[in-house]
């Protein structure tokens, strides 16, 4: 076939050592196709171990501050919650279920917890930004090697607190901001490979069936640490560290990260019906020659039409969605569904419903999305129509299991989906727009300016929530809801462009963030 092309040796040593061993067994090169598939398998599990480290605190967050919820089952149902504190603690007798962990038992507990969650992210927001700069201009298969085992460390380090018997704020403090520095490395270059192996056909579709590590990540993260809960929370954080170490390791040794790196050339077969048989192709996102092109900049990729829109956008929709990502076993634990308040393991194997309609979200709106050929109608849509989710949610969601699980999955459906959208198929669409005229090194460093301003919005919703929910779960849910509408209010200009695009018809120019037509500037 004419995918036999001329592989320098140096391009064959650049290769894995697990596709070189792979290589040799079967005796021949693997195909472009099997390529794909490794990619899409290996970063999807990356991506899930970080996720499954991300969610465990806020499984172990109920542990280390088991506030004391009202047992009057009988009362009826309070808007405003009263929460009783319990004291300060010695430090005797802490291993026990329910005793707490100080200095998150103390009065300020709460408001601690929130603390770390906004070191965490804040640290994730800004590396991020460095995270895609870098990833532009490096061996992703490395970076991403370097990003998992440090995650691994310091999420491991925060479980080695309940052995080591150690109470100072200030130390999980400092491991949350270095665990959130390893684990910005992740997102951009993930997204990177994959953008470097699939083109625009189809591509909400397969990102939004791929993205669906984040949730399933949550909902591994939420079980696992929910399940070892009862042997210390130590455990909870322990195991999924050990285990993206795991993941880091099996990543180093097989993922491709680009065509060229592994010298991957298309088949007659699989050429697309606008080239010549028998043409090489080594990239098929962009034209071959950006290889020589050098990486975009952080000003010019900010200056890409549809990346400050969707950037902004994304910074109300990660506020919704990682708000419930850090605090829904919390919020659970501390309302009571017909009645009766949940254990914390119970409210931590609930609070993955919320992921299991992300998962169902991610890949409607992807899918949707491609059929309409709009990426900002699709992303304000799904946003508004959280925002009564999220009412039907807090104002009903205590009556019953069942109401409470249906509306849980609607919600975690409408407030995940256009996050995965954006996140995923909207960044590789930006990160390939027609102003960059074929330079195919900008995909990190878009990726990483989307969600890294989504991160910051990420970062603030949870640290507000700490010091808010403490007064009133109400206050949380109104700042969820208008969080919910100025996201979707952001994309109006995009929205109305797509709008009339669809109106126009084609023959007219690339619309940002979508494949929509639009006269450009």
């Amino acid at each position: 076939m004419g995918s036999t092309a001329e592989p320098a040796p140096e391009v064959n040593d650049s290769k894995p050592p697990g596709i070189q061993f792979l290589e040799y067994i079967k005796g021949s090169a693997i195909s472009y196709k099997s390529y794909q598939a490794l990619v899409l398998i290996v970063t999807f599990f990356a991506y899930l171990a970080y996720h499954t480290t991300r969610k465990t605190t806020s499984i172990v967050k109920s542990a280390l501050d088991p506030q004391t919820p009202r047992t009057d089952t009988n009362a009826p149902f309070s808007w405003r919650r009263a929460y009783s504190h319990q004291p300060f603690e010695s430090t005797k007798n802490l291993s026990a279920l329910g005793a707490g962990w100080p200095p998150f038992n103390g009065r300020d507990g709460t408001e601690m917890l929130g603390e770390l969650d906004v070191a965490f992210l804040f640290v994730y927001a800004v590396g991020m930004y460095f995270s895609g700069h870098v990833g532009d201009r490096v061996d992703l298969r490395v970076f991403l090697f370097v990003g998992m085992v440090g995650t691994g460390l310091f999420t491991a380090l925060f479980g080695v607190g309940y052995w080591a018997n150690i109470h100072i704020f200030s130390y999980y403090l400092v491991v949350q901001m270095l665990a959130g520095l390893f684990q910005s490395t992740g997102w951009p270059s993930v997204v990177a490979v994959v953008g470097n192996w699939f083109g625009k056909k189809k591509r909400g579709l397969i990102m939004g069936v791929w993205n669906s590590h984040t949730s399933l990540g949550n909902i591994i993260g939420s079980v696992a640490a929910s399940i070892l809960l009862k042997y210390g929370w130590g455990w909870s954080m322990v195991a999924p560290g050990l285990g993206i170490a795991f993941v880091g390791m099996v990543l180093f040794f097989l993922l491709p990260v680009s065509p060229e790196s592994v010298g991957a050339v298309v088949g007659d077969d699989e050429l697309s019906s606008s080239k010549k048989v028998g043409e090489e192709i080594r990239q098929p996102l962009l034209e071959t020659e950006a290889d020589a092109k050098d990486a975009v900049g952080f000003r010019q990729a900010w200056s890409i039409p549809g990346v400050a829109p969707f950037a902004l956008c994304l910074f109300f929709a990660k506020l919704v969605a990682y708000t419930f990502l850090y605090w829904l076993p919390f919020y659970i634990s501390h309302t009571a569904i017909e009645g009766r308040y949940l254990t914390d393991e119970e409210s931590g194997n609930l609070s993955t419903m919320f992921d299991v309609g992300g998962v169902v979200g991610g890949i409607l709106a992807g899918h949707i999305s491609d059929r309409l050929d709009a990426r900002a109608i699709t992303a304000a849509s799904f946003m508004y129509c959280a925002i009564p989710a999220l009412f039907l949610y807090r104002s009903y969601g205590h009556i019953s299991m069942t109401l409470n699980i249906t509306l849980m999955l609607v919600t975690g459906m409408f407030v995940n989906g256009p996050y995965a959208l954006i996140t995923t198929a909207v960044s590789a669409d930006l990160g390939t727009h027609s102003s960059l005229k074929g330079n195919s090194r900008a995909l990190a460093t878009v990726t990483a300016i989307i969600d890294g301003t989504g991160s910051i919005g990420a970062a603030i919703g949870p640290l507000l929530t700490g010091y808010i929910s403490a007064k009133s779960w109400n206050a949380v849910f109104t700042m969820l809801m208008v969080s919910a509408l100025i996201s979707g209010l952001l994309l109006t200009r995009l929205l109305v462009a797509e709008v009339a695009a669809k109106i126009q018809g084609p023959g007219t120019q690339e619309l940002p963030g979508s494949r929509a037509a639009l006269p450009e500037a």
